[in-house]
């Protein structure tokens, strides 16, 4: 199927809330149009392409990416926000091309070693702008990868771009106006996100033995109600492959849970169309009320039980001092870092960052070797 007719069904099969590939606002270097893809499967496929993308295989989610190989990483982090975006824009008849291209690219201005190296460079860059990963992703997909020579960055379209500005103020591009919410593909994505880490950081806790499954089930709602449906499923079941399941079980409630309150509150919005929904009186993608008190009762359990404990936080706070000395050693010899970087920084400690950012948590290491803060056995 050719680009015309992918768009000519865009049309006829899209929610009226979706955003059409059609009416696209364009990118900042303007392209002719792709044969076979619509402008949003080929922002996705840049996005696949970039070499930023890649390095999230050797980044960490919680556990550092050393510690086994069978936990997630921001890669695979990354694929199961993917995964939950399609199935619920399918679910929804969103734009599920532009979900795609979103998730992928939601994460690629994270740190090295997870949220504590993204608030170790925050700190660092305190005086210099500071440092957030939403931001940095922004800045990754517009200025630091370069895949021509026309442009800086990947030249996404600027719904892709608005849609990854999901935590930011909202603005009409005609009138100017603020808006009170994303697009209904960044909500999507957004909650996509927490829904995914939700599902994988209870299975990888389960599976490291960090997790309790037996007090969950007796504090956490949400989980019980898993265990319930799962035993239900599959009676006799127990052990391993029991909490195995029951935490597949929690992600289909949670998914479930927002394709249902989500295809309720768009069938009874007034909006006409996919701008006008982002001034309506309420998100119309969400968890519904009763669903939404158990995910945040899983939320605050997570933050108790698993991701400050220590089994998790010595791997990780041991190499966020490594990151640290590393940033200050590359900014009092700041010929070790790639002349590049000062192309589109304004200070040192910026060109530092960026060329940390990029890192993966072996190539910190690698670079502390060779700037002599770290042994070089």
């Amino acid at each position: 199927m050719d680009r015309l007719r992918k768009q000519a069904r865009e049309e006829t099969d899209l929610n009226r809330l979706a955003v059409r590939s059609s009416t696209s606002r364009g990118r900042a270097h303007a392209e002719g149009e792709d044969r076979f893809r619509t402008a949003f499967e080929r922002d996705r496929d840049r996005v696949i392409h970039c070499s930023g993308f890649r390095r999230l295989m050797y980044k960490t989610q919680v556990f550092v990416n050393h510690v086994g190989d069978n936990l997630r990483t921001r890669l695979t982090h990354s694929l199961e926000v993917l995964q939950v975006s399609r199935s619920l824009a399918g679910a929804l008849d969103l734009n599920e091309a532009l979900c795609e291209a979103v998730a992928l690219a939601h994460d690629l201005g994270h740190a090295p070693y997870g949220h504590s190296g993204e608030e170790l460079l925050d700190a660092k860059m305190k005086s210099f702008g500071g440092f957030d990963h939403n931001l940095q992703s922004q800045r990754v997909v517009t200025v630091l990868e370069r895949r021509s020579p026309e442009y800086r960055g990947l030249n996404l379209t600027a719904e892709t771009l608005e849609c990854m500005r999901k935590h930011e103020e909202a603005v009409d591009p005609d009138s100017g106006a603020r808006l009170r919410w994303p697009l209904l593909e960044a909500q999507l994505v957004d909650l996509a996100d927490s829904t995914a880490y939700h599902y994988h950081d209870v299975d990888d806790g389960l599976r490291q033995g960090i997790l309790n499954p037996e007090n969950m089930e007796a504090e956490l709602e949400l989980w019980f109600d898993a265990v319930v449906a799962t035993r239900r499923q599959h009676p006799g079941l127990e052990g391993r492959l029991l909490w195995r399941r029951a935490a597949n079980e929690l992600l289909g409630i949670a998914i479930s849970d927002v394709a249902t309150e989500s295809e309720q509150r768009i069938a009874a919005s007034p909006a006409g169309s996919a701008r006008a929904a982002q001034s309506g009186e309420q998100r119309l993608i969400a968890h519904s009320e009763a669903c939404r008190s158990k995910v945040a009762a899983l939320h605050k359990y997570l933050y108790e039980h698993m991701y400050y404990r220590e089994e998790v936080n010595w791997h990780v706070r041991r190499a966020t001092e490594l990151l640290g000395k590393v940033f200050d050693a590359l900014v009092a010899r700041k010929e070790k870092i790639p002349a590049h970087f000062f192309e589109t920084a304004d200070s040192t400690e910026r060109a530092a960052c960026d060329y940390l950012q990029g890192m993966t948590d072996r190539y910190v290491e690698t670079v502390a070797r060779e700037l002599g803060v770290l042994p070089a056995y």
